[in-house]
C-alpha cells in the first residue's frame, strides 16, 4: 500500500509564476510577474540588513511593530492587523479558517488562481461567477452565492485584467451577499489606484464590525509598491474575530525579522512611494496607448500592468508571445482569455517592449 493523497489536493492545479528564464537570453527582460522594476526603497534594504545581525533569534510572531507601523501608517486598529508570508498565505488561512468539505467559496471566473487553490485545498467547492466582458460583475457574484458559501474573494484591481470597480459597488457586493458569508478584498493593488471613487476596503471592513456583522477583511502585500516580493510579507485588516481565528493557524514564525524590519522601512519612505506612483502613471497610458495604436484590444485599468489581446488578423496572443520571447521580452500569457499581461517596467524595458511593438508585423 501507499499513502492516500486526499482527493482534493489532487485538484489543484499549483500555481504558475510568471517566467524568469528565457533560453538563448542571460538576462531577458522579465515583464510577467507584476513585480516593481523600479526595486525596494534603500530604507527598507537599510533595514533589513541591520536585522540581518540577529537572524540566530526568533523573530516577534505576531510582527507588533510592523504591525503598529502600518496602523499608524493608515489609521487602523493595530490589533486588527495580521501579518503574514505575502496575502497569499492569509488567502489561505482564510479558507483554513472558514471553508471545508460541503461548502462553497466563491470568486469572479477570471481573477487570481490562489483563490481555486485555496478552496480545493480545503476540500471546498471552487464557484466561479460570469464576467462582464473583462470586468468583475457584481450581480453575478450575489445570484451565485448561495446557503453553502462561505468565502467570496474579490479582487480590486482584479488580477489579471487590472479593471477595478468604485466603492459603492464594493458596497453594494457586501450588502448582497448573505450575511452568513465572508467577503475578502484583496487589494494587493491598492497603492496605485488613486481614483476618488475607489477605496481598499478599510471602510467596508469597518462598516462591517459597527453593524455587528464582522463579515469583511481586507488584505494587502508589500510585494507590488513597495517592491518587497522576494521577502514575502503581507497583511490583513479584519474585525478582532476573523483576526484572532487566522491567527490560531497561522505558522508562529511567519515572517521573518529582516523582512519585518524591510516592511517597516519601505513604509517610511513615502518619497519612494510618490516616485513609484508617478512613474505608473507616467507609463501605464503610454503602454495602453500604444498597444490600442497597434490594433489590440486593451482592457482598461489600475495597478501596475496592461492586460490585452492580439487579434486573430495578427496572429493571436501566441504569435505576439513568441515574437517578444525572440526580443529577450517575457510577458504573462493568460490563455483560457486569449490574452498577455505585461508589467510596466524601468524606463528603459519599457522602451524596448514598445520598440518590439512598433517592430511587430502583422498577420493575414
Amino acid at each position: 500500500m501507499m499513502p492516500r493523497i486526499k482527493p482534493n489536493v489532487l485538484k489543484i492545479n499549483a500555481y504558475k509564476a510568471g517566467d524568469s528564464v528565457l533560453p538563448g537570453f542571460d538576462t531577458p527582460i522579465k515583464l510577467s510577474s507584476n513585480e516593481n522594476t523600479m526595486g525596494p526603497s534603500p530604507k527598507a534594504l537599510e533595514a533589513y540588513a541591520r536585522a540581518g545581525e540577529g537572524v540566530e533569534l526568533y523573530p516577534d510572531p505576531t510582527c507588533t511593530k510592523l504591525r503598529h507601523a502600518l496602523a499608524a501608517h493608515w489609521g487602523l486598529d493595530a490589533d486588527r492587523i495580521l501579518i503574514g508570508s505575502g496575502s497569499d498565505q492569509i488567502l489561505d488561512l482564510i479558507a483554513r479558517c472558514y471553508a471545508g468539505p460541503g461548502d462553497e467559496v466563491l470568486y469572479p471566473a477570471m481573477t487570481f488562481p490562489a483563490y481555486e487553490i485555496a478552496a480545493h485545498a480545503q476540500g471546498a467547492t471552487p464557484v466561479t461567477s460570469a464576467m462582464a466582458g473583462d470586468a468583475i460583475s457584481i450581480d453575478a457574484l450575489i445570484e451565485a452565492a448561495t446557503d453553502q458559501t462561505t468565502v467570496c474573494y474579490f479582487a480590486n484591481p482584479n488580477n489579471p485584467t487590472g479593471h477595478r470597480l468604485p466603492s459603492t459597488e464594493v458596497e453594494r457586493l457586501r450588502a448582497g451577499l448573505p450575511g452568513h458569508v465572508l467577503l475578502v478584498l484583496d487589494s494587493a493593488y491598492a497603492e496605485y489606484c488613486d481614483d476618488a471613487d475607489y477605496s481598499a476596503g478599510v471602510a467596508l471592513v469597518d462598516a462591517a464590525i459597527k453593524s455587528g456583522a464582522n463579515n469583511v477583511i481586507m488584505t494587502r502585500t508589500f510585494s507590488k509598491m513597495y517592491a518587497l516580493a522576494g521577502l514575502r510579507v503581507g497583511w490583513a485588516y479584519g474585525p478582532e474575530d476573523v483576526i484572532g481565528a487566522l491567527s490560531r493557524v497561522r505558522p508562529p514564525f511567519a515572517v521573518s525579522a529582516p523582512a519585518e524590519a524591510a516592511a517597516i522601512g519601505a513604509l517610511s519612505d513615502h518619497d519612494r512611494t510618490k516616485r513609484t506612483i508617478l512613474h505608473n502613471n507616467k507609463w501605464l497610458p503610454v503602454l495602453n496607448g500604444a498597444l490600442r495604436d497597434a490594433g489590440f484590444a486593451v482592457t482598461e485599468g489600475k495597478g501596475n500592468f496592461v492586460f490585452f489581446r492580439v487579434p486573430d488578423a495578427m496572429g493571436g496572443w501566441e504569435a505576439f508571445n513568441t515574437f517578444l520571447n525572440s526580443k529577450g521580452i517575457i510577458v504573462r500569457p493568460i490563455p483560457p482569455a486569449k490574452a498577455l499581461r505585461v508589467t510596466v517596467g524601468t524606463d528603459q524595458e519599457n522602451k524596448v517592449f514598445l520598440a518590439a511593438l512598433s517592430a511587430f508585423p502583422e498577420r493575414s
